[in-house]
């Protein structure tokens, strides 16, 4: 059953029916409507989550992402070592 919500979302945003910045409902709002436990669709979510297709946005919820991957973290070196740089 996970997979083929994840592959329903994954045509809705492939399709454009899901823009980006769209967001997904919560998962208790999806499970009730589909009628399946919350933790079958939390698998799905964390699975287009690892695919790159959504993300998290803490308390506001899950959106879709841009295609292009997966969004990388700067670190924290990396942050102050280019202000020190350009203060030079």
């Amino acid at each position: 059953m996970t997979k083929q919500i994840t592959d329903q979302l994954t045509s809705l945003i492939e399709s454009g029916a899901m823009t980006v910045g769209s967001y997904l409902p919560s998962e208790r709002e999806l499970a009730n409507s589909l009628k399946v436990a919350r933790n079958v669709v939390r698998g799905s979510y964390e699975s287009l989550m690892r695919a790159g297709r959504i993300q998290s946005e803490g308390r506001k919820g899950r959106s879709v992402r841009a295609a292009g991957g997966k969004r990388r973290a700067a670190t924290k070196s990396s942050r102050s070592s280019g202000s020190k740089a350009r203060r030079k």
